[in-house]
């Protein structure tokens, strides 16, 4: 039984790790792209993640940890865990070089006045993508596999956020590659070599924390994903819907996530 669970939770992490791929097919065969439908999804995605972080997982962690530590001090760990996953999350997000977003790239442009001096910076930038979307990667992936092994309901609904989460990461890796060599299959290849960073971090935070896992470990790790899917949505997908789109757009989508996510939690409690 326990290893349907692991495939299964594994799955929705591959599932939501190969989105990246996606927005690398949009990117390479599409030459335009609705930005209010971007905007409007990521609000969405946002929203989805907000509200299931801070109404669903936080409490499952404080729930976990008060059994073991008793009332005060498992509800005083679950907020350092929950703030330790935002510091965590926020130290990568510094560490690793930032990825530029791909609708600022200004790309007609750029291949009209294109020099060997040109390609050799977007190619640069889209490899440095890869590495920092590919980085992000690790701990979302060790969100949406933790969901999906103790809440199938709840991991699907996080694995589909983080998916449409990905698509645009993906555009942002395949863009700058693809002007910069002319070569769709490398732009696709790093695009998709990215997202495998999140089925990746799921197995290596399962295999590392599996020997040890009790419900004191279990709600130290949930109040931390709560934490890195708060930091996710407030500083890359609201700023990135806001980037694309509307202020409205993305607050509309924001709101909708919120109220699917929260219908879906009721039918399914």
């Amino acid at each position: 039984m326990m290893n349907n669970s692991v495939l299964f939770a594994f799955s929705l992490t591959l599932f939501a790790g190969l989105s990246t791929g996606i927005g690398s097919l949009i990117g390479l065969l599409s030459k335009k792209f609705n930005p209010k439908l971007l905007t409007i999804s990521l609000g969405f995605s946002a929203g989805v993640m907000i509200y299931v972080s801070l109404i669903e997982i936080f409490a499952k962690a404080r729930e976990s940890l008060t059994a073991t530590l008793g009332a005060k001090p498992g509800y005083t760990w679950t907020v350092i865990a929950f703030f330790i996953g935002i510091f965590v999350i926020a130290l990568i997000d510094n560490l690793v070089p930032s990825y530029e977003n791909p609708h600022e790239l200004n790309v007609d442009k750029k291949i009209k006045r294109s020099s060997e001096e040109d390609k050799a910076r977007l190619l640069r930038m889209g490899v440095f993508s890869a590495l920092a979307i590919g980085i992000h990667n690790f701990p979302e992936g060790l969100a949406t596999f933790m969901s999906g092994l103790t809440n199938p309901t709840l991991g699907i609904s996080i694995a589909v956020a983080i998916a449409i989460h990905n698509i645009p990461e993906g555009l942002a890796v395949s863009a700058p590659i693809y002007y910069a060599t002319k070569s769709r299959k490398k732009a696709f290849v790093l695009s998709f070599l990215s997202g495998l960073a999140e089925p990746v971090g799921a197995l290596i935070g399962y295999f590392i924390l599996r020997s040890f896992f009790t419900d004191t470990t279990f709600g130290v790790i949930f109040a931390a994903v709560a934490g890195i899917m708060v930091y996710i949505s407030l500083d890359e997908l609201l700023p990135t819907a806001e980037e694309y789109g509307e202020h409205h757009l993305a607050i509309g989508g924001l709101i909708a996530g919120m109220i699917i996510m929260a219908i879906s939690l009721l039918l399914f409690q």
